[in-house]
């Protein structure tokens, strides 16, 4: 039945791509599996209540169990002659409270939101310190301790332009090639009323399974001054992931923005 009506919808010619945020804490990913609610399931869910289509809705990544996101973009084809942001406005009226339409807008229907991407930007927050702030429990990696901020930021310029980022893939998802091109990497201190936080921020054209939270555990480590703020290169070098940090856990991560070329 859902086969019918996916193509059903393919047929009418019309795709509706979608940027969403969400709250990751509760949901198994991105991707729809039996273990578990996960964000597709629950957008495909909300919009088969709408428009009686049974769609498929693709993303541009699979974000894992706890990962957050603000930019994720998603699309999907309908027979439904629905506008694009009355579309939207019924999702949020549907959706679950922690997952929220932020833009749609019609586009070709040859869009795929993976294939067609030039780069995406990711976040990681830490929060360093004594004491533990409560409201971040599940949106940020509480280090206790005080981390060099500086040495964190002079190793990340080390991560900028085309490498083998093999050392940072964790094992189990062998990928045809591992070389990318790291667009931006910075780390910053935010200090507002208190609760101090230090933001990773990362643009690729593309990443491996885990890399940023291999990227964010490595940092830490230099921040914790375990490792020097001059080996990262000799990481990167190394193609070993054994060479690299510990894998930052999942909940201080955030998909940020994903950018497309401008017809798109």
């Amino acid at each position: 039945m859902e086969e019918s009506g996916h193509a059903a919808a393919k047929s009418s010619g019309r795709c509706i791509k979608l940027t969403v945020a969400y709250d990751g804490t509760r949901y198994q990913g991105w991707q729809t599996q039996r273990t578990g609610p996960t964000i597709q399931s629950a957008l495909e869910a909300a919009i088969q209540k709408i428009s009686g289509e049974a769609v498929h809705i693709s993303g541009s990544g699979r974000t894992d169990a706890g990962v957050h996101a603000w930019g994720q973009v998603a699309s999907f084809h309908t027979g439904s002659s629905m506008p694009a942001d009355v579309f939207r406005k019924a999702l949020n009226a549907t959706l679950p409270h922690d997952i929220v339409v932020r833009h749609a807008c019609d586009v070709p229907t040859s869009f795929r939101p993976i294939n067609d991407a030039l780069s995406k930007r990711y976040r990681y927050v830490l929060q360093p310190g004594r004491i533990n702030d409560p409201f971040a429990l599940k949106h940020a990696w509480f280090v206790k301790r005080i981390l060099d901020v500086e040495s964190m930021q002079n190793a990340a310029q080390a991560l900028i332009g085309e490498h083998d980022f093999a050392a940072f893939q964790a094992t189990g998802s062998p990928r045809r090639s591992t070389v990318r091109t790291m667009l931006d990497a910075t780390v910053q201190l935010h200090d507002a009323e208190e609760r101090r936080k230090i933001f990773i921020e990362v643009e690729a054209t593309g990443f491996l399974y885990n890399m940023v939270r291999i990227i964010a555990g490595t940092l830490v480590e230099i921040g914790q001054g375990k490792r020097p703020a001059d080996s990262m290169a000799a990481i990167i070098a190394s193609c070993d992931r054994l060479q690299a940090g510990m894998t930052a856990p999942a909940h201080g991560l955030y998909l940020l923005q994903v950018h497309y070329p401008p017809h798109e």
